[in-house]
């Protein structure tokens, strides 16, 4: 059985981790870092690059290089605002509302969870490499405030990665179990989470391994991405005035416009003023045009206050859900970079009268929040115990267009939830119950999951029949709806998935065709590592031979240096061939011929210690001087011949030395 991981899967940046004797750790990428951009693309080989080598392409491949896209995840259309759309790659509505990527490169649209299941494939078999064990199943945690939509999209991404998902977490909830853990006071803590793409505010009371939601709240389309567009806006405005050209009209001058944003907000964070400088940005009839413009925080500040705003409210509407006031906060936690920002810290500190928590790494904690729960699930972890919410309210459709709800926001969670309602018409003989989710009165303006059908309902009297209709929702956020006729027990039932970007058959044929091309990919894999490693040792045996001379001089070691040069010749012929066992053959020769100058240069480290060596090497190098090429200006030298047979030999795997002048008889 495989091991279970926490991954933390962000807009702009993911991390895995797990659990490592009873303690959560993150785990290191391939790359050595412990963060991984959230970041897909193509080359213009049509290959897949994620993470690190995708983000060193977004400027000279902006229409292949694909980000931000959690905020696509599970939602239409017609639901997003004008900052998610405004990306230098082509974003699209297919025929039935749902967001596609398109790639110019493999000239095809994708999905946006099925981008995101390669993030996700990414960060498992880092883990898998790192634990040296199969990973079979991950907690992946989501903001708080997604609904049902986006919890199933994140679900399909990693059924897509051929990973089931143990537990959807809240990445507030996950951020409250890093803190908590091992901590036996108990607490009321507020959790603040901004992201690079979404906001949640979470309240919890944490007692003694107990982590016991109360309320949240926030919004699935704020976050530090809106915080750069600002500064994006403010340079290209600026821009606009003075050259009359909109530099957002140019992909590869928006993705720079982008990366100088985000790192002027960093660098903000710790400075009052930064320089903006931005070379060659575009050009015109007068030649080449730049940016040069200085930045400092206070501007920063008043392009973000509606952003401020933004954040205010879903904290006052936590708290009234709550109960609490905010004097009964004991400790408020930052997730998230962009939590780093000084003005995003003066406003916690205007809503809580608490200085925040800095003993946890906003990058990260969340990550480490879900390896706990993934603990817990394996069993590794006892004692701690998590009572999660509802994010928002679920209910009907009902005659007149309004909202009926079940189950209200920031209710406790696994729960079950039901009411009887009955037909409009007389003689009606079938329901349709529309699955609703939000705060509005009125049903239209609430996201719909889903509807399904009931028939067979006998005929009668308008208001005679009753049907009753359940609501379940799981430890994961995900509904089950079943509606159920009292008169006939004719029972229908469906788990919502309404509004992800794919269905089943989707899913299904992206998996096939993944298993079909998966002994393709790994045959192509195998080739550049078996070709890098070679270049690898053809480097290392030059260097090592340049050392022998320098070392030995030319006829020190005359016969070691002889079989690696005949073994780098052999890597450099079989180095493009398309047989990869000659390649292998070859390798192993050479390999084995660096071992035997290896040896030789620790031999010479003995010779001060042992005088008896240093005779035995004299007489080995007035044979070698002997029998060398030079001295022996002959084709069939049998010495010569010797030597050649055995790095053959040696080479297709009999390692016996028959070289005679190597036996210690002759001491």
């Amino acid at each position: 059985m495989g091991q279970i991981v926490g991954i933390d899967l962000g807009t702009t940046n993911s991390v895995v981790g797990v659990v490592e004797a009873g303690r959560p750790i993150v785990i290191a990428n391939s790359e050595g870092t412990r963060t991984t951009p959230s970041i897909v693309g193509f080359t213009k080989d049509s290959e897949i690059v994620i993470g690190d080598q995708a983000r060193r392409q977004l400027v000279l491949n902006p229409k292949n290089t694909f980000y931000n896209l959690k905020r696509f995840v599970g939602r239409q259309w017609d639901e997003l605002d004008d900052i998610s759309i405004s990306v230098p790659y082509n974003v699209k509505s297919n025929d039935s509302g749902s967001v596609r990527v398109l790639s110019p490169f493999t000239e095809r649209e994708y999905a946006p969870e099925e981008l995101i299941s390669s993030i996700i494939r990414k960060l498992v078999n880092d883990a898998e490499t790192y634990l040296g064990d199969t990973i079979d199943s991950a907690v992946i945690t989501v903001p708080a405030y997604f609904n049902e939509s986006q919890r199933q999209a994140t679900k399909d991404s990693a059924v897509l990665a051929g990973i089931k998902v143990d537990r959807i977490l809240n990445e507030p909830t996950a951020a409250a179990l890093a803190y908590g853990f091992e901590k036996s006071s108990s607490n009321n803590v507020l959790v603040f989470d901004l992201g690079g793409g979404t906001f949640d505010v979470s309240l919890l009371k944490i007692s003694n391994g107990v982590f016991d939601v109360k309320a949240t709240c926030g919004d699935t389309q704020l976050g530090g991405n809106n915080f750069d567009s600002k500064i994006v806006d403010w340079l290209a405005e600026k821009f606009l005035m003075k050259y009359k050209i909109d530099l957002r009209r140019d992909r590869q001058a928006l993705q720079r416009l982008t990366e100088a944003a985000e790192k002027a907000k960093c660098e903000l964070s710790g400075l009052q003023k930064t320089k903006i400088s931005l070379p060659f940005i575009t050009t015109s009839d007068e030649g080449p045009l730049h940016i040069e413009e200085e930045f400092d925080r206070k501007l920063f500040e008043s392009l973000s206050q509606d952003l401020l705003d933004r954040l205010f409210e879903p904290v006052q509407i936590a708290l009234e859900d709550s109960g609490w006031d905010a004097e009964e906060i004991d400790e408020v936690v930052l997730v998230g970079g962009s939590t780093r920002i000084p003005m995003v810290q003066q406003l916690v500190k205007t809503l809580v009268p608490k200085d925040p928590c800095q003993s946890v790494n906003p990058d990260e904690v969340v990550a480490i929040g879900a390896a706990i729960q993934s603990g817990i699930i394996s069993g590794d972890l006892r004692d701690l115990l998590l009572n999660d919410v509802t994010p928002l309210s679920l209910g009907l459709e009902t005659i007149g267009g309004l909202m009926k709800v079940l189950i209200p926001r920031n209710t406790p969670i696994p729960v079950r939830q039901s009411d009887v309602f009955s037909t409009s018409e007389s003689n009606q003989s079938s329901v349709v119950v529309q699955v609703r989710q939000g705060e509005r009165p009125l049903a239209s303006e609430n996201k719909s999951l889903g509807k399904f059908r009931l028939s067979g309902i006998p005929p009668a009297p308008r208001g005679i029949p009753q049907v009753q209709v359940a609501f379940d929702i799981d430890a994961n956020g995900l509904l089950e709806v079943s509606a159920t006729d009292r008169t006939t027990g004719r029972k229908q039932t469906v788990s919502i998935s309404g509004g992800s970007n794919l269905n089943e058959q989707e899913i299904n044929k992206i998996i096939a065709e993944a298993k079909s091309k998966a002994t393709e990919d790994r045959k192509k894999r195998s080739v550049i590592d078996r070709k890098n490693n070679a270049l690898t040792l053809i480097a290392q045996a030059e260097r090592r031979l340049r050392d022998a001379s320098l070392e030995f001089g030319p006829y020190g070691a005359e016969r070691q240096q002889r079989a690696v040069e005949l073994a780098i010749q052999d890597v450099e012929e079989f180095i493009d061939d398309d047989d990869p066992r000659e390649l292998e053959i070859s390798v192993s020769a050479l390999q084995e011929a660096l071992f035997g100058l290896n040896r030789r240069f620790a031999a010479e480290k003995k010779i001060e210690n042992n005088p008896l060596q240093g005779i035995k090497n004299t007489f080995g190098s007035i044979k070698d001087e002997l029998f060398s090429d030079d001295y022996w200006d002959d084709d069939d030298d049998p010495w010569d011949n010797q030597m050649n047979s055995n790095y053959r030999n040696s080479r297709y795997g009999n390692s016996r030395n028959e070289d005679p002048w190597d036996n210690d008889y002759f001491l």
